[in-house]
């Protein structure tokens, strides 16, 4: 509590705090490689940056629907390759090998959790919701890359999340065609998410 008359951290501070990672100031603007890593603008979110690089990959996802599958799944993998240069470029620029505004794990772990998920809203969000909670989670092997500090352990864990999200979705859309199958009211939800 500050004392009378002083005023109170500011809100950049307080998140600094609460974990948001950066390292010293750095020098120079950023270069490609910081940019991508930042998903542009998604990375320099004064909250939650990789809620909203999630966010921000919902768009790609939607564009790659488009493509065979195999060509989703060879875009992803290159993605993937390129995130891990630009996070090791990015977390020296910013000082921290995991720094906040490093978010395009994030894009691919997301893309790996929608990997042949034909796009509709329901399953766009469904997908957000749990390559979110496992990113947050990181049940092993995500807590194990999650220690190796470089642009591999960056986006690893994130990969690793987004198939532990993958194959709850496959559940969950498994059953949902059993049980909109049955004539139940989950029938318009099975149709939406689950196709």
């Amino acid at each position: 509590m500050p004392a009378p008359g002083a005023s109170s951290p500011g809100l950049l501070s307080r998140l600094r705090r609460r974990g948001l990672k950066r390292g010293p100031s750095p020098k120079g603007p950023p270069g490609p490689a910081v940019l991508f890593a930042a998903w542009g603008p998604c990375g320099y979110a004064p909250v939650a940056p990789g809620t909203f690089g999630t966010l921000g990959a919902i768009p790609l996802y939607w564009a790659l629907t488009w493509l065979t599958w195999p060509a989703y799944l060879a875009v992803t993998a290159a993605l993937t390759a390129l995130a891990m240069v630009a996070a090791q470029r990015a977390g020296r620029y910013w000082g921290v090998a995991d720094a906040s505004p490093i978010v395009v794990d994030e894009v691919a772990g997301y893309l790996v959790t929608m990997a042949l998920v034909p796009f509709s809203w329901p399953a766009a969000i469904a997908g957000f919701v749990l390559f979110r909670i496992f990113d947050v989670l990181k049940p092993w092997p995500a807590s194990a890359f999650d220690r190796v500090k470089n642009g591999f352990g960056v986006v690893m864990d994130d990969v690793a999340a987004g198939v532990f999200a993958w194959c709850t979705l496959q559940f969950v859309q498994l059953a949902l065609r059993l049980l909109a199958g049955c004539g139940t009211v989950f029938h318009w939800w099975c149709v939406e998410v689950g196709s």
